[in-house]
């Protein structure tokens, strides 16, 4: 089997599930068909730091399935502005490891990830794989990467 690793943009796949399909990401269910196709090497999962014991719970409960889960804490500006994305934290540690493994699974439909997809593939030959829900994809992005799978059905717990 191909080596790989994997990379979830927790709060993206968060919100477009639920936009979508009212319904939660089921990771167990992700992580059985990843690694029927991969030899993981490594998983990260790029989540905001809570004090709401659910939160920490799910943070739990990906570390158990084998993610190692990345925290970041939420930024409430004085403006009433809020910031607690991983964007840049997630690229850069694709772009370090994308020359250990041959694929990066990358769990995100946000298309600001569509030019390190592109510079990963041209500098490193990296297969990349994109996970997300189709309609909340940038096209971009899926058009970008080798492989585009989207999150419906058995990826999801409580569908409507």
């Amino acid at each position: 089997m191909n080596s790989a690793a994997i990379f979830v943009d927790v709060q993206n796949v968060y919100y477009t599930t639920r936009q979508a399909f009212g319904a939660r990401f089921d990771y167990n269910a992700f992580w059985a068909w990843a690694s029927e196709r991969f030899n993981i090497e490594s998983a990260r999962a790029y989540a905001i730091a809570s004090h709401d014991p659910k939160q920490r719970q799910f943070h739990h409960i990906l570390r158990g399935i084998g993610f190692d889960v990345q925290l970041k804490p939420f930024i409430q500006r004085s403006d009433g502005s809020a910031k607690g994305d991983w964007d840049v934290g997630i690229a850069l540690d694709v772009f370090e490891m994308a020359s250990d493994v041959e694929n990066v699974i990358l769990l995100s439909g946000d298309g600001d990830f569509e030019v390190l997809v592109d510079r990963i593939q041209q500098r490193f030959g990296s297969r990349v794989t994109v996970v997300g829900v189709a309609d909340l994809t940038a096209n971009h992005l899926i058009e970008a990467a080798n492989e585009f799978v989207a999150i419906e059905e058995p990826f999801l717990i409580g569908a409507r």
